[in-house]
């Protein structure tokens, strides 16, 4: 099981129902009431890492954006 297995799957939940590649912090806005996430930069770190994993696709710009490799 992936560690912070809660976090994988609220920010997969989000980045699901997008239309389109979210930033960082869209995303972190979708998910205000989840006190996990303190800032879009936490959002963007852990993304950063599942990228690493290749669950999750980070577009270059600025700022990056980020959506579920499918």
């Amino acid at each position: 099981m992936r560690p912070q297995s809660t976090q994988y799957e609220q920010l997969r939940g989000v980045l699901s129902e997008a239309d389109e590649p979210l930033t960082a912090r869209e995303i972190l806005s979708l998910l205000e009431e989840h006190e996990e996430f303190e800032s879009a930069h936490r959002v963007a770190t852990i993304l950063g890492r599942w990228a690493e994993e290749g669950d999750v696709e980070v577009l270059q710009g600025s700022p990056y954006r980020y959506r579920l490799n499918t």
